[in-house]
């Protein structure tokens, strides 16, 4: 028998939509909703039928997907329904162990890809089918021509299929989470090279090279050595600013893309104690200019993470929200959570969040656009990210002013020069194909980001930005900013010393651009972190001393020279910075650069403090508390909404009902 129509009804608020549409009841064959919704006839109200057979025609998906997406009826009950429609049996999973599924460990991913899986029944081969996209549709064709294939195909829930595969295949899915670079691309991994006695090695010479720039000092003393490092100091000033007075591409914004030419765009976020913030970023998500059916969203939470997990359940069943828990293996980092949804990544291309995101409306479409003006070859697309907590403290309104010089002037140039980016780590749109070719994200390595934007560039693939923005919460007091500030410098050290394990063989792969960019950017942040501070004090020093008429332990040459390098330094950040904060509209904030000098400073204390952490805690993920800082109440609205809000009464933040489409 089949279900009762109350098992069937999703939503009692979104059945009342439809209630409340203009009422008309001609037989529903007259407009045939498609093979798939044959088997709702007698359930669901025949306009809605229509309508998301319409809404699916629109899509390019199957109608079904309609329904469920929007809730009027979950995917059991369908299923419950299609069987009893087309004879093909439902599969439960019930009481298979791991050798009745005929799938090598590796081959477990690819079926969390498909959503088809192999399974031994009294004996026979069947396959267990979780239909997607038009899958019922041909699954109702195929029944119906074909009767045999009820003997070799059982319908499965998506939730059902992912959690027989999470169970059958947890060991392989967490080893591919964990180790799946190692495995593959071993010198592209972060990862200790052997166990126990060789990690200690590994430390042994890891504090040799501390001890070595402890010796900094004297070196800087040397015509020769400070030389080097004064020109290492200068390229890397050369390059931010070259990067951020290249002249910039502009593009026209492409005209709209329909709907049925979109692809499925996933979204996944990794949550770590960020309860307060599950609400706030799925409302960001669903504020999204795409179609909800078209949209895949993972959040990846950790096993002993239970107030997260339970703000999750609060919000009760959402058709496009799955929710995976990471395993429970070192490294416990959010590259490692990242890779553990990949092998669940439904969507042609992946964008990936953090828990304080804003993104703009409109920023799946725009990437979109930046892939297609790009080409194949163009595996990473970066969106701006902005601060928008900018009022609560003098380092949230540095910070501020850095990502608006960073994210707004120099990242776009460095691409328009096609050089490798060292990505944010959020709201990277990635090429899903491209992204599990090269290994996904180092879960070794704690700017997993800047790692991977090289990496793309060894694999031939360019990053480009794009003009889209999202919105971020910087660190209000120096306590959480020194601990996100060091995570990034070790994992810049982390990146530099993965790419210079071979050096001929990153010039090779990457090219000079990419072997310069490297070690000017990456080795020349941390670099010039380090040496700032015996920079500062030798130039001092000697002008004290010239003050008093004694000897300086610095050279007068050495001390102009490192003179004219502070300055430089200085003076870059601030150019960049006031040039950022232009391209915002708040250039009134620019006063806060008077502070760099003293921004330095910080820097440098969380580069030694992450160098000595590099040494003896490689790994360790120092999270960053959000939520604590005053924001808007939402994004700001780009002004191309605005504009086509007036031109064509399109809201594209506005959420569809189900009503919106019943004619």
């Amino acid at each position: 028998m089949p279900p009762p129509r109350r098992a069937i009804l999703g939503s009692a608020a979104r059945w009342h939509d439809l209630q409340a549409a203009p009422t008309e009841t001609p037989d529903w064959l007259s407009d045939d909703p498609g093979i798939e919704l044959a088997c709702l006839h007698d359930a669901i109200d025949p306009r809605l039928l229509r309508a998301a057979a319409r809404r699916a025609t629109e899509l390019g998906i199957g109608a079904d997907q309609v329904l469920i997406q929007w809730g009027v009826i979950d995917e059991a009950a369908y299923l419950r329904r299609l069987s009893a429609h087309t004879g093909l049996g439902i599969e439960s999973f019930a009481a298979i162990d791991r050798g009745a599924a005929p799938l090598a460990d590796h081959q477990i991913l690819h079926a969390a890809v498909s959503g088809i899986v192999p399974l031994r029944r009294d004996g026979r081969l069947i396959w267990a089918l979780a239909p997607r996209q038009k899958a019922a549709r041909a699954l109702c064709q195929l029944a119906a021509d074909q009767p045999e294939i009820r003997q070799h195909a059982r319908l499965a829930s998506a939730d059902s299929l992912q959690r027989f595969l999470m169970q059958q295949g947890g060991g392989a899915l967490a080893d591919a989470a964990a180790q799946g670079l190692r495995h593959r691309h071993p010198e592209l991994s972060a990862a200790p090279r052997a166990a126990a006695a060789a990690l200690w090695l590994q430390r042994a010479r890891r504090g040799g090279g501390v001890l070595a720039l402890s010796v900094l000092p004297p070196l800087l003393a040397s015509d020769a050595w400070g030389l080097i490092l004064a020109l290492w100091f200068l390229g890397f000033v050369a390059l931010r600013l070259i990067g951020s007075l290249w002249p910039r591409r502009w593009f026209a914004r492409r005209t709209r893309r329909p709907d049925d030419e979109l692809p499925v765009y996933s979204v996944v976020a990794a949550l770590y104690r960020e309860a307060a913030l599950v609400a706030p970023l799925l409302r960001a998500i669903h504020a999204l200019d795409y179609p909800r059916e078209k949209l895949d969203v993972i959040l990846v939470i950790e096993p002993d993470d239970r107030e997260t997990r339970a703000a999750i359940a609060r919000l009760g069943p959402l058709p496009h929200l799955r929710t995976l828990i990471a395993p429970a293996r070192p490294p416990q980092t959010k590259p490692k959570a990242l890779n553990y949804a990949l092998p669940f990544v439904r969507g042609s291309f992946v964008a990936v969040f953090d828990a304080e995101d804003r993104p703009a409306p409109d920023q799946l479409r725009a990437a979109l656009d930046a892939f297609s003006r790009g080409g194949a070859r163009v595996g990473c697309t970066q969106a701006r990210l902005c601060i928008d907590n900018l009022s609560n403290s003098w380092l949230s309104r540095m910070f501020a002013a850095e990502y608006a010089g960073h994210f707004d002037v120099f990242l776009p140039g460095m691409a328009d020069l096609g050089l490798p980016l060292p990505l944010g780590g959020s709201s990277n749109h990635f090429r899903t194909a491209v992204l599990r070719e090269v290994g996904g994200w180092d879960p070794y390595n704690v700017t997993e980001d800047a790692d991977l934007g090289f990496r793309l560039a060894r694999f031939g693939y360019r990053s480009t930005t794009f003009d889209s923005t999202t919105y971020e919460e910087a660190p209000i007091a120096f306590k959480a900013w020194l601990r996100q500030r060091s995570r990034w410098m070790k994992g810049w050290i982390q990146t530099w010393c993965v790419h210079m394990r071979r050096p001929w063989r990153l010039w090779r792969e990457a090219g000079p651009g990419g072997f310069f960019a490297l070690n000017m950017l990456v080795g020349g942040s941390v670099l010039t972190a380090l040496a700032h501070p015996m920079l500062l004090y030798g130039v001092a020093s000697d002008l004290i001393s010239a003050l008093q008429g004694s000897p300086s332990w610095l050279a007068s040459d050495a001390a102009t020279l490192h003179g004219l390098t502070i300055a430089a330094g200085y003076g870059s950040t601030v150019a960049i910075g006031l040039l950022g904060l232009a391209r915002r509209g708040r250039l009134d904030r620019g006063w806060i650069l008077a502070l760099t000098p003293l921004y330095w400073l910080c820097l440098s204390i969380a580069a030694w403090r992450a160098l000595g952490q590099f040494v003896w805690n490689p790994y360790h993920w120092e999270k960053t508390d959000h939520g604590l800082a005053e924001r808007p109440g939402s994004a700001p609205v780009p002004r191309w909404v605005e504009r086509w809000r007036q031109m064509e009464g399109h809201d594209p933040t506005r959420r569809t009902r189900p009503s919106d489409f019943v004619q």
